[in-house]
């Protein structure tokens, strides 16, 4: 068995998964987000370590006929993030996630140049786009972004740092003692060379863009690199066999993609979490600057995947969770906003929700537009607002399948629909109502990332095969399109696109 660890966004999560791929026992924590005045967006790595330390001996002390049975741990994490570490693996300060937009000044710095083509340096940006697939997001919220704020503003740090890490890096050295990374992990730094997929690595041109050196970042390797055995003071404080190896691992938005049972080429998912991504495997590298997708490589070793991110899905349902009860709110939250969202018609009676709480990434990429209610009246209850909220994220996720298919080159169909979110059975009709697409209710969604992590590890260990992890994956509803419902969504979406327009003029005025 597989120990699978999810360091997530706004949750952490711990698993057991069988070598088919079957969780076998789980357990989570909510972890908080620590907001800077300027921009900022972290948390503490060692609250990090203290609450997996917590949540494995919690998982084990419940379930202990799995304890002796597990080989291996695998690792995801939120995508995105640094942690600057010291030469002892010390982290120097909280780390930065993918949220955070204070290095936008200093990537701006690094594209411009004449030349200019959208903001970029027309050499830079052809080199880029041969060498990665990709270029630096302009928002600032890349790793790239983060390490070159830290170089400017925090300069005391920057010198410090004997590496920066990903989250799920940062978890592995904790693990192991090794200082090492997988090939997919550093595809937003935006300094490696993708060309060949089964042989990545750093670009000295691309390094020299940035400003960077080789030795300040890990070594890379497939994520299905077995990292070596866990620490034995680990092994013994987490109650686990000494000779417990850890796998390389990949990120959360890879990870998901592998726990969704999608495995073969253009088979799709649609992550509903904190943020929502559509996606699938392909078997090309390919990129659309226009609307800032790529392909990028996967956590599958020697494949490729549609990489996207539309920022706020499952945050702005929090959002509403805390207007609606403040600090705390009951158990129940998400199953009463469910409940009144089902009793609101299609429509929300008028209400939109504009759902970019902190800008946007795909298929746009602004990080000054803002979101909110638009056509709010006293006739609207907390049944509308519920409604508005999941068919406003389901309308930008339509957007989002647009400019995915125009990738991919295809229409794709059936979509299966994993995380957080996709346990609600009104949003999935709603998504399925404006997709337009049959969609495929995962079970067990919200833990499909975590499960994709030990699925991976059942590769590296040669337990199984992708075919048959492809098998082991249920489903557990589907949902087809309403006629009626797809006409008025319809309509809709021409109006939410009209009303990007607005507003983005309004922010960039």
């Amino acid at each position: 068995m597989v120990l699978a660890l999810d360091l997530g966004t706004t949750a952490v999560k711990a698993a057991v998964v069988s070598a088919q791929g079957e969780l076998l026992a789980w357990d989570c924590e909510p972890q908080p987000l620590l907001f800077t005045p300027d921009g900022g967006v972290e948390q503490d790595p060692r609250i990090w370590w203290a609450t997996l330390t917590r949540l494995v001996q919690r998982l084990l002390a419940n379930a202990p006929k799995h304890r002796d049975a597990i080989r291996a741990v695998c690792c995801t994490a939120q995508w995105s993030g640094t942690v600057a570490v010291d030469a002892a693996g010390e982290p120097l300060g909280n780390a930065i996630l993918w949220m955070d937009t204070r290095g936008a000044p200093y990537i701006a710095d690094l594209i411009d140049g004449f030349p200019r083509v959208m903001g970029y340096n027309l050499f830079k940006l052809r080199t880029w786009l041969r060498l990665t697939g990709g270029a630096p997001a302009r928002s600032g919220k890349d790793p790239l972004a983060h390490i070159l704020y830290l170089k400017h503003a925090q300069p005391e740090c920057y010198r410090a740092a004997h590496k920066f890490l990903e989250p799920k890096d940062y978890l592995n050295l904790r693990l192991t003692g090794r200082i090492a990374s997988s090939y997919e992990t550093l595809a937003l730094h935006w300094i490696t060379d993708n060309r060949d997929i089964r042989r990545i690595e750093y670009h000295p041109t691309l390094l020299r863009y940035a400003g960077l050196r080789r030795e300040q970042f890990p070594d890379l390797y497939p994520s299905t690199a077995i990292l070596g055995a866990v620490l034995p003071t680990v092994a013994d404080e987490w109650g686990l066999p000494r000779e417990t190896q850890v796998v390389a691992g990949t990120p959360d938005l890879h990870a998901t993609a592998i726990g969704s049972g999608g495995l073969d080429d253009f088979q799709a998912h649609m992550t509903l979490s904190t943020s929502a991504w559509i996606s699938c495997h392909v078997p090309f590298k390919r990129t659309d600057i226009f609307r800032n997708l790529a392909t990028l490589p996967a956590g599958i070793p020697g494949r490729y995947f549609i990489a996207n991110e539309q920022e706020s899905a499952g945050a702005c349902l929090n959002w509403l969770r805390e207007v609606i009860w403040g600090a705390s709110p009951p158990p129940d939250a998400f199953a009463q906003m469910d409940a009144w969202a089902a009793q609101a018609d299609a429509g929300a009676g008028g209400l939109r929700f504009l759902p970019w709480l902190v800008g946007e990434r795909t298929p746009v990429e602004n990080p000054h537009v803002r979101g909110g209610f638009c056509r709010l009246s006293l006739q609207h209850g907390r049944a509308e607002l519920a409604r508005a909220v999941l068919e406003g994220v389901a309308l930008n996720a339509r957007w989002l399948l647009d400019a995915v298919e125009r990738l991919a080159g295809r229409r794709l169909e059936p979509i299966r629909l994993v995380g957080g979110g996709a346990r609600s059975t009104v949003w999935a009709q709603i998504l399925a109502d404006v997709l337009q697409r049959e969609l495929w209710q995962m079970a067990q969604p919200q833990m499909a990332t975590v499960r994709g992590a030990g699925m991976l590890a059942a590769i590296a260990l040669g337990w199984t095969d992708w075919q048959s992890l492809e098998r082991c994956t249920p489903v557990q509803a589907r949902f087809a399109p309403d006629p009626a419902r797809v006409r008025l969504y319809d309509a809709m979406y021409h109006e939410f696109r009209a009303r990007y327009r607005v507003e983005s003029r309004r922010w960039a005025s």
